[in-house]
Order: structure tokens, then sequence, then C-alpha cells
């Protein structure tokens, strides 16, 4: 049993819960609220950023940024940083960042669509994942703005199991088919990457069957500390210029 002083400590902990589904009573809804339940009962802090219920606009757009530091030329990474340090970003933007500066942890919750992720949680990254306060020059990976910081993505897809993997159909799911999420996204910007929770085949499962999946879902993460960490490229092993030593 944990002492009354790891219970204190385990609930000062906080997760943002990144949704990205617009039907509230589908498979990834319920995965969401299996994370939400599981997480509010081990005594974490709970925020959320529900997409399409926010109505969040995920278009990048020169209108995010109304006073310009390059009026001649828009280079988005270099206005965003910009509007950060100038306080000018719009609120739906900045109250983003916030929720994201103040979680230990991010779970991410969609589903694949085309090998990749759904328009509005990839347009939620480039609007709010920005330069400055989560990365820039060599402050990546192992440097990057949100180290000590952890995330985990839980997503479902229609395909089996098997079409995914070495040899497969598809092909890696996490050094090929997400890796520009995973990696690109999540572990440039320093965050410890727990390996995924995959739904697979979920359009054509049995109730049961998906009963049973949300249960491996809701053990998983109630034992988030047993599972693997994605590696990332290790900057030791680069120069100055990002080349690779003794290349």
């Amino acid at each position: 049993m944990d002492s009354p002083e790891t219970e204190k400590q385990a609930g000062t902990h906080t997760v943002l819960l990144i949704h990205a589904h617009s039907e509230a009573d589908s498979f990834v809804s319920a995965m969401r609220d299996t994370i939400r339940n599981e997480l509010a009962g081990e005594g974490w802090t709970i925020t959320e950023s529900d997409l399409y219920a926010m109505g969040f606009n995920p278009v990048l757009s020169p209108s995010d940024f109304p006073s310009r530091k390059n009026e001649d030329h828009l280079v988005y990474a270099l206005e965003q940083r910009h509007a950060y340090e100038t306080g000018t970003l719009p609120a739906e933007i900045t109250e983003e960042i916030a929720k994201v500066l103040a979680a230990d942890l991010l779970i991410f919750t969609f589903p694949i669509f085309w090998f990749s992720l759904p328009a509005i949680l990839k347009g939620w990254i480039d609007r709010v994942w920005i330069s400055g306060p989560f990365y820039g020059g060599r402050r990546i990976y192992g440097s990057g703005g949100l180290r000590g910081k952890r995330a985990l993505a839980v997503f479902s897809l229609g395909g089996r199991e098997h079409m995914f993997g070495p040899g497969s159909l598809h092909g890696e799911l996490e050094t090929g088919l997400l890796r520009h999420f995973l990696q690109g996204t999540l572990g440039y910007t320093g965050l410890e990457v727990i390996a995924p929770f995959t739904a697979y085949h979920v359009p054509y499962l049995s109730q049961n069957e998906r009963a049973g999946m949300l249960e491996q879902l809701r053990r998983y993460v109630a034992d988030l500390d047993s599972h693997p960490v994605l590696p990332m490229p290790n900057l030791d092993a680069f120069d100055a210029s990002f080349a690779p030593l003794g290349a």
C-alpha cells in the first residue's frame, strides 16, 4: 500500500489529454475516457484539450501575428517566437501553450487518417508547438524545451496488427508510419516518448472485443513506467552543425 506521502506526490502530477475525434460515442473517445478515469483514480490532475469540442481552428495564418517583426516576409517559426515573447499571440494559442508547459504528461488520443494525424491535431501542433518555449537552435531532442516531460500516443486504425512491423505490408508504425509525429514532433521537442498504444482493426471488432481492448488500455496506462521509451538521437554524437562526429 502506498504511503500518504506517495499518494500526495502522485496527486501533484498533471496530465494534459489532447483529444482529436468529433464523435463523443466513438471508440477513440472511449479510449480517452478510459485514460481519464484511470489517471483520476490515481490522483492525477487532469487538464484537457478536446479539439473538436473546442472548435479549435487548425489553420496557421498570418492573422496569428497582429504585430509582426518582419512585415516584408512571413517566416512562421520566427514570428511565433516573436509573438510569444511580446505577448501578442492569440489567446487560444497562449492558453494551449500554458496547458502543455504545466503538464508532466501529454497523452494524445486520435484515429489514424491516411498514415497520419487528423488535420485538426496537425493544425493544433502547427499553431501551438512554437519556436521558443518548445524548441530552437540546439534546444532539440534531449535539450528541447519540453525535456523532463513524457508523452504517450493512443490511437486507433482499421488495419490488422500483422499489417504493421518489419517486412509487413505497411511497414513499421513507430519508425515509419508515425515517425514524423513520435520523433519529429514529440521527441524533437525533448519529450520522453512512451511506446504508443495501438488499437487495431477497431471498426470491425465486436463490442466484447472492444471492451477487452479498453481494459488492455486501462492496464497500459496504470503501469506507464514499465513500458519502453522510444530511442531518440543523442546530440553528443553530432557537432555544432548537427553533422555526425567523425564523418
